[in-house]
């Protein structure tokens, strides 16, 4: 630091440049205000409303040069209430205070979405087995409280053998809606089912639950769920009675891994003993802040805490932690309260040209082929016309889209960052498409790759890593056997950081630079992300290997087969973390 510069006068510096920046920017009356004071709270909403992607919380008399009577605050509600009807919005009360200084309230203002449009948010829910996933959606999407031996989950499972054995196998699907006042909309009929078109229809905003399988057996398809469906959130669910235990430690460090936000939620407090759920909060908070988390744990025990958290969730380190009892539904009110609050705070992007990639394929008589996926950016209208693929040969056809769906309710668009499920016309069979596909505006002119350059992070492995090093590869819905074919080192190890060029196995496929990519094979685990796309006519890195040798071609429908079936024992390493450091949590 320079001579004669000291901290209390940059310090000093700093508040005096804030204070100009306050002094110079409008100040937002609400009490009694005039025409050209009620114009600019308008266009204040309006932009709000445009960040906060079709909601956010308004606060009155937060300012420290506010101390507004019984009587100015209700001044300021009824304007603030005629200002949201502007912008085609409702407010509800969220929270309200009133200590020495200040009387405070703060309101959600939530855009009154058309029939057949509504915010959509997803949230992977993952954890250990046992630990109560299933039953918690059912108790949330239905309403109804658990009696115990597990007759909400019943209403989730999608298979037979998920209801003889209890233990959820593949990837569903539950979604709970709230209407521009932040009322659940989802009313089950008679017989238990929710009808999701009317939920739809209802709602202005429908949070979808993906739910993953908790059994070291399916962590594959786990896996998958986190990449392939782009969640918000991650629900990691602990039980009480069994702490932190399996796979609930591999969840964790994956979610970390892909930078998507966790909030944690520990079940059966009902039947856990006080000195048992003592030693699992006070496990769950030594981990939450290790050096591979890095979090800052918050029990959530008023509706305030949910309020805070749920506002300081996306910007900050902040992890809230609810404590809920299926059985008696203690604590369900907040979850809820949270849940309706949430914001993923994502920049449109409809502006780009349109982006869908697959992550399930149907054929539905009388309709035909159906894709389902994620819409990454742009939009999509009914008659669009895009390119699909790649194939195996690396080539994009043109294919016309006949009907959108978004769950299962029909619209006439899909934007960016939506989930929807696309009818093509007739020219394309169900067999030429597989998971990971695309289907791309003709405007990106796209190409597909067989090579690409990554830096990654070696999480766990027991020996060393080479040159031609096999895993299993995942980016986004793209699930293949992937090879080493160059290193900047000639070997890494457990800690390791490394630069190198990977060439895919079976297909090629559309990527895209900055992609986070995760291998797994047996027990090894790496995180890294992409930094550059090799195509035929580029050369990958200095002194790049040779052609693929025989034996590694010839191995790769067995190195496939491997790694599909190491979604068992040996696959339980799939888990990984953003740092290092993570992996002493697991210890």
């Amino acid at each position: 630091m320079a001579a004669g510069v000291h901290l209390d006068d940059i310090s000093r510096a700093v508040d005096a440049l804030l204070d100009e920046s306050a002094a110079a920017a409008p100040t937002l009356n609400l009490v009694a205000p005039t025409a050209e004071q009620f114009a600019l709270l308008v266009e204040d909403l309006r932009a709000r409303m445009k960040e906060g992607c079709g909601e956010f919380i308004f606060e009155i008399g937060v300012q420290d040069n506010e101390n507004l009577s019984d009587e100015e605050l209700q001044q300021s509600v009824e304007t603030l209430g005629k200002a949201a009807a502007e912008i085609n919005a409702d407010m509800a009360l969220v929270q309200s205070g009133k200590d020495i200084k200040h009387n405070t309230a703060a309101y959600l203002i939530r855009t009154r979405f058309q029939e057949d449009d509504f915010l959509e948010l997803r949230i992977a829910v993952c954890g250990n087995v046992d630990s109560g996933k299933s039953t918690l959606l059912g108790v949330l999407t239905h309403g109804e409280l658990d009696n115990g031996r597990g007759r909400s989950r019943q209403m989730i499972f999608r298979h037979k053998h998920e209801l003889d054995t209890g233990r959820t196998s593949s990837i569903a699907h539950d979604i709970l809606g709230f209407d521009s006042l932040g009322n659940v909309t989802n009313k089950p009929n008679h017989n238990g089912s929710l009808n999701w078109q009317e939920i739809c229809h209802n709602s202005s905003k429908v949070l979808t639950f993906i739910d993953l399988a908790g059994h070291e057996k399916y962590l594959k398809t786990t896996v998958f769920g986190f990449t392939g469906h782009a969640p918000h959130f991650a629900m990691l669910m602990v039980g009480a009675n069994m702490g932190i235990v399996g796979m609930t430690k591999e969840h964790l460090r994956l979610a970390l891994a892909l930078n998507v936000p966790v909030y944690v939620v520990v079940t059966k407090i009902d039947m856990c003993p006080p000195d048992v759920l003592a030693d699992t909060m006070q496990v769950l908070h030594k981990i939450l802040k290790s050096p591979g988390c890095r979090k800052v744990p918050m029990v959530v025990n008023t509706e305030d805490d949910a309020v805070v958290c749920a506002t300081n969730f996306v910007s900050e380190r902040i992890c809230p932690i609810f404590q809920v009892s299926n059985v008696t539904g203690q604590n369900i009110n907040l979850l809820k309260k949270f849940l309706n609050l949430l914001n993923p705070r994502q920049q449109s992007n409809y502006d780009k040209p349109a982006e869908f990639q697959i992550d399930e394929t149907y054929f539905v008589p009388g309709v035909g082929t159906v894709v389902s996926g994620t819409m990454l950016c742009g939009r999509v209208c009914v008659n669009d016309t895009l390119l699909l693929g790649p194939d195996s040969a690396g080539h994009f056809q043109s294919v016309t889209v006949k009907g959108i769906h978004r769950r299962r309710m029909p619209t006439n668009e899909a934007r960016g960052g939506q989930t929807a499920s696309l009818a093509l016309k007739k020219q394309v069979k169900r067999q030429a498409i597989r998971k990971g596909m695309v289907m791309l505006s003709p405007l990106l002119q796209p190409r597909a790759v067989w090579e690409f350059e990554a830096d990654i992070r070696i999480l766990h492995h027991s020996t060393t890593i080479g040159r031609r090093y096999q895993a299993m590869m995942h980016c986004g819905a793209v699930r293949q056997t992937a090879f080493i074919k160059e290193m900047d080192v000639e070997h890494v190890r457990t800690g390791d950081k490394t630069r190198a060029v990977f060439r895919l196995i079976k297909n090629p496929e559309y990527l895209h630079e900055g992609a986070s990519v995760v291998f797994r094979e047996g027990q090894t685990k790496a995180v890294g992300y992409i930094t550059r796309l090799i195509y035929k006519d580029e050369p990958g890195v200095a002194g790049a290997a040779g052609p693929v040798p025989s034996q590694v071609a010839a191995s790769s429908a067995g190195a496939a087969g491997a790694a599909g079936a190491g979604a068992g024992a040996g696959a339980a390493s799939a888990g990984v973390s953003s740092a290092a450091g993570a992996s002493k949590t697991s210890k």
